[in-house]
């Protein structure tokens, strides 16, 4: 099924998005190995908070940066190895495609935020931002939101607050702190504007750290 390297499937030691199909969720992993119709990755830690991401039986979608245009092919995972490092193995479904899937841009950013759920009220500040979604960190009250909870989201940058509806993706209690992965729902171009300007701005401020 697969022929070329890049084209039909990921380089190894490449990177790759593993997208849970239906789900919303995507995962930064790392092409280690690939041998016939089965890919073998290491999925980031900092882009998920326990192992219990995918399970056996689960469809995903691979997508990669090709020698010409991001590239896509569906797969099934059919192995999950835990321990100090965690690999999925996943196999080969369908023929890959050439993927029209915009990639929202990442960056790491701190910045205060309020969450309303239900009658309670958290604050904490965010891990990472994009226009799609953000990871936060916050003291926890009340009880826990579970995975598809809808939360009111203040978050608050430079040039003022940006008030937002944002679904709970992941949710990880760490002692006292809740560790959230959102999705932002129906979100304002207007806002989405002002999420990539604070993207860039920390990409570039970033950069300058690594130049010093």
């Amino acid at each position: 099924m697969t022929s070329v390297p890049g084209v039909d499937y990921p380089e190894e030691q490449r990177e790759a998005d593993v997208m849970l199909t239906g789900r919303g969720i995507s995962v930064n992993s790392r092409v280690e190995i690939v041998t016939g119709d089965v890919i073998v990755v290491r999925p980031s830690a900092s882009d998920y908070f326990d192992s219990v991401v995918v399970v056996v039986g689960n469809e995903v979608e691979v997508y990669w940066r090709g020698p010409e245009e991001q590239r896509m092919v569906p797969a099934t995972v059919v192995g999950v190895e835990h321990g100090a490092v965690v690999r999925w193995r996943l196999q080969i479904t369908g023929e890959s495609e050439a993927s029209q899937r915009r990639k929202a841009v990442r960056a790491r950013v701190s910045t205060p935020v309020e969450i309303g759920y239900g009658s309670f009220e958290m604050t904490g500040e965010s891990i990472d931002l994009s226009e799609n979604g953000m990871r936060v960190a916050v003291d926890g009250a009340g009880v826990p939101p579970e995975p598809g909870s809808s939360l009111d989201v203040i978050v608050k940058l430079d040039d003022g607050q940006v008030k937002v509806k944002a679904e709970v993706v992941r949710f990880q209690a760490r002692g006292p702190r809740w560790m959230m992965s959102l999705r932002f729902l129906d979100l304002e171009e207007r806002s989405g504007d002002r999420f990539r300007r604070r993207v860039f701005q920390a990409l570039r401020e970033e950069r300058a750290r690594a130049n010093d």
